[in-house]
């Protein structure tokens, strides 16, 4: 973990991995907002990805995520990698599997940092990580009939 004060606030959390989940289920932006808030923390950067109508050109009728058994296994160990790189009070993430629709919410990460330049780092680092090395899968169907798997790693 990056360098900090003796000042009690900015010394590192125990545990600053608050949440890693893959769910079934809705995803809900308050329940990550609350699990980073920190009275330490400065800044706090939430990023969202959600269930576009278009993919490469082509519209989207219908998107599906699956993911590898260890995916969350996979999510924790990025995530400690993100603690470990950058000042970080505390951090979540959960990402949706199963059927979704257009507008859905797929994708939660947050981050909580002492200051905001170090939120947004730090986020924009653990949402492109969990993209490029957590094996989840996405299943496009397009308007045309065709179909595409765009893989995570």
């Amino acid at each position: 973990m990056a360098e900090m004060s003796e000042h009690p606030g900015e010394r590192a959390a125990q545990d600053p991995v608050k949440l890693i989940a893959v769910r079934e289920s809705a995803l809900s932006v308050d329940e990550v907002f609350r699990a980073v808030g920190d009275a330490a923390a400065g800044g706090i950067a939430l990023f969202v990805g959600t269930v576009r109508n278009h993919d490469g050109g082509a519209d989207v009728d219908a998107l599906g995520y699956s993911c590898h058994p260890s995916a969350e296994a996979e999510m924790r160990r990025v995530a400690e990698k993100v603690v470990a790189d950058h000042p970080v009070r505390a951090l979540a993430a959960v990402h949706r599997v199963g059927e979704l629709s257009v507008g859905d919410i797929a994708v939660v990460v947050a981050v909580a940092c002492p200051h905001r330049a170090e939120a947004f780092e730090a986020c924009r680092k653990l949402i492109d990580d969990l993209k490029h090395e957590v094996p989840i899968w996405k299943h496009q169907t397009f308007s045309d009939g065709t179909e595409e798997w765009v893989g995570a790693c």
